[in-house]
C-alpha cells in the first residue's frame, strides 16, 4: 500500500483539510495546531499532484518556506489546487504563491520582518473575510518571517491586515474563500494563531471538530478489519515501546488470533528487553508472542560499518528477512488451525516519521532514513500495515490510555528500531553495545528515581568513538566517552534539551564511570532539535 493509498483512507472517513509543504521548519506545527483544533489533516509536499490525490480536501493551507518565490527552482503549487473549488490558506510564502498564481505582484521586501510584529485588522462590513478573524482582537501580536513580501494584491482581493512594515500583511477573495497571511499563525509567538487556524478549518472549511482517539479507534478498527479481510493474518513487529504496543493491542482487537506478534532480538536491544517485552505482551496483554533470537545475524551484518546511513539500511533489511521466515513458520501453523495466511507485517510508523522521511529540496530534504519508513526490501512479500501512521506520539499515548495498557508502557521513551546500534557511534561490536546498554540502564534507572521520567520526552546514553586520558585508582587510564542526551517535546518534530538538575547528573555520572567498565568520561548534550537531531545517528 503507497503512502497515498494509506492516507486516503483515513482522510475519507473525516472533514480533511490538505497542507502543502513548501519546506518550512513549521510546516509539522500547522498539522498540529489544526489537529488540535479538532479536525483531521494531513501534510503533502507542495509537489503533490492533485489528479493524484484519493481524496478530496474541505480546505488546502500553503505552508512558508526557506524559498524566495523569486528564486530559480523555487517550488510552486500544483495550479489545479485553485480549481478544486474548496477554501485556501496561504501563509508567508503560501501567500506568494497565491499572488503568483492569481495575478499579484510580489518583491524583495525593503524592511524583512524577523520575529514579533503588531498586526492591526481592517476588518470589511458584510464581508466574508471577517471569518478568518472572529475573535481576534486588534492589534495582536504575531510572528513574522520573511525577506519577501506582496507587492500588489491580486485583482478582487481586499487587505484585512497590516503592519507598519507589511501593507498587505493579510488579504482575502471578495467573493472566494481564499486567504493570505504573512504571518505565521502555527508558532505559538503568534499570541491568536490558533485561533485563527480553527476560525479556518472550522469556521471557513466548515469541517466537522470530531479528531479525537475515542473516534478513531472504532474507525481505525474497521479499517483494520476491512484491509485485512475475514481470513488475512497479520505478523507484528513488536519492541515492547508504546508504538509498537499500542499497533499490536489494537491488531489484536481487531481481528483477534489471527495477529501474531514477533519480537526480533537483533543484538541491539536494551538491558533485559526480550525477557521484559515477553512479559508485558504474552504474560500481561494476552498476545500471541514468538521471540526470534537474530542476534548474531544482526551483529556478523553490522560488523566493520560505521556509516548511520548504511547501519540503518542492514538493521531495516535484515529485519524484514527475518520477518519474513518467521512468518513462514506461523503461516504454517495459521494455516493449519484455519486462521488464514500470514498477509500483512504490521509496523507502528508514526506521523513524524513520514513527515521527516518525506524528501524535499530544502530544509525538508530527507535528512536520514527512518527506521520505519526506509531501509524496505523492495521485493518484500508481505503487504504493509501500519494502523498508527497519521498519529502524533501525544495522539498514540492517548489512544494506549483509551486502550487500558498500562501507564508505565504508555509514556515509555521511544527507542529507534535500529537500537543501540545508532547508539553507538562507530563499528558495532558486542562489547560496545554492553557498555551502551548498561550505561544506558544505570541512566534511566537514575531519572526514574529522581522523578524525571515523566517530565522528559526521551532519554538515553550514548557511546562516542572516542578515548579519554583519566585516572582511577592512581592509574592513568584511557578509555571511552559516554554522552547522555534527553530532550522535551510534544511531537518529536522539534525538540530542547533538558535542563538535567546538576546532583542527578552527578549521581550518573558517578555511577556510569564506577559501573561500566570501560568508561572514564561521561558528557551532557545540550543540542536542540533542529540544528540537531534527537538520535546522534
Amino acid at each position: 500500500m503507497t503512502s497515498i493509498e494509506a492516507t486516503a483512507q483515513v482522510a475519507n472517513m473525516y472533514d480533511t483539510v490538505l497542507i502543502l509543504d513548501f519546506g518550512s521548519q513549521y510546516s509539522h506545527l500547522i498539522t498540529r495546531r489544526v489537529r488540535e483544533a479538532g479536525v483531521y489533516c494531513e501534510l503533502l509536499p507542495c509537489t503533490q499532484k492533485i489528479s493524484e490525490l484519493k481524496f478530496k480536501p474541505k480546505g488546502i493551507i500553503l505552508s512558508g518556506s526557506p524559498f524566495s518565490i523569486t528564486d530559480e527552482g523555487a517550488p510552486h503549487v500544483d495550479p489545479e489546487v485553485f480549481n478544486l473549488g474548496v477554501p485556501i490558506l496561504g501563509i508567508c510564502y503560501g501567500l506568494q504563491e497565491l499572488a503568483r498564481n492569481l495575478g499579484g505582484e510580489t518583491s524583495l521586501a525593503v524592511k524583512r520582518e524577523y520575529g514579533f510584529a503588531e498586526l492591526n485588522l481592517h476588518p470589511q462590513a458584510d464581508h466574508h473575510s471577517h471569518k478568518l478573524f472572529q475573535d481576534v482582537p486588534t492589534p495582536t501580536n504575531v510572528w513574522m518571517s520573511h525577506g519577501d513580501h506582496l507587492e500588489k494584491p491580486p485583482k478582487d482581493f481586499v487587505v484585512i491586515g497590516s503592519t507598519t512594515t507589511s501593507e498587505y500583511a493579510a488579504v482575502a477573495h471578495n467573493t472566494l474563500s481564499i486567504y493570505g497571511i504573512q504571518f505565521h499563525p502555527e508558532v505559538t509567538h503568534s499570541v491568536d494563531g490558533a485561533i485563527v487556524l480553527r476560525n479556518f478549518v472550522v469556521g471557513i472549511c466548515q469541517c466537522e471538530a470530531n479528531w479525537t482517539m475515542s473516534s478513531f479507534i472504532d474507525k481505525e478498527l474497521e479499517r483494520i478489519r476491512t484491509l485485512v479481510g475475514p481470513t488475512g493474518s497479520v505478523i507484528g513487529a513488536v519492541s515492547g515501546g508504546v508504538d509498537s504496543t499500542v499497533a499490536a493491542v489494537l491488531m489484536k482487537r481487531a481481528i483477534g488470533d489471527r495477529f501474531h506478534a514477533v519480537l526480533v532480538d537483533n543484538g541491539v536491544m536494551r538491558l533485559n528487553e526480550c525477557q521484559q517485552v515477553k512479559q508485558t505482551l504474552a504474560d500481561s496483554l494476552g498476545i500471541n508472542l514468538t521471540v526470534a533470537d537474530a542476534s548474531d545475524l544482526f551483529l556478523g551484518r553490522l560488523k566493520g560499518v560505521t556509516d548511520p546511513e548504511k547501519k540503518r539500511k542492514i538493521i531495516g533489511n535484515t529485519f524484514i528477512e527475518v520477518f519474513e521466515a518467521e512468518s513462514h513458520k506461523i503461516d504454517e501453523i495459521s494455516r493449519q488451525n484455519g486462521l488464514g495466511a500470514i498477509e500483512w507485517l504490521l509496523q507502528g510508523t508514526l506521523y513524524p516519521d513520514v513527515i521527516e522521511s518525506i524528501s524535499f529540496k530544502g530544509p525538508s530534504a530527507t535528512i536520514k532514513s527512518h527506521h520505519n519508513v526506509g531501509g524496505l526490501l523492495e521485493d518484500m512479500r508481505l503487504k504493509l500495515i501500519e494502523p498508527l501512521r497519521e498519529l502524533f506520539k501525544d495522539e498514540v499515548r492517548a489512544l494506549g490510555a483509551l486502550l487500558e495498557i498500562p501507564e508505565d508502557l504508555v509514556w515509555r521513551h521511544p527507542f529507534p528500531g535500529p537500537g543501540i546500534a545508532i547508539r553507538v557511534l562507530g563499528e558495532v561490536t558486542p562489547s560496545q553495545v554492553e557498555i551502551a546498554r548498561r550505561a544506558d540502564h544505570i541512566y534511566i534507572d537514575e531519572i526514574k528515581k529522581a522523578g524525571l521520567y515523566r517530565q522528559i520526552s526521551q532519554a538515553y546514553a550514548a557511546l562516542l568513538p572516542v578515548r579519554s586520558v583519566g585516572v582511577m585508582g592512581d592509574q592513568r587510564t584511557y578509555e571511552q566517552v559516554i554522552a547522555l542526551r534527553a530532550v522535551e517535546t510534544k511531537d518529536f518534530m522539534t525538540a530542547d534539551w533538558f535542563p538535567m538538575p546538576v546532583d542527578v547528573l552527578k549521581r550518573i555520572s558517578n555511577r556510569i564511570i564506577n559501573e561500566v567498565h570501560g568508561v572514564n568520561r561521561v558528557l551532557y548534550d545540550v543540542s536542540s532539535k533542529p540544528p540537531s537531531t534527537i538520535e546522534f545517528e
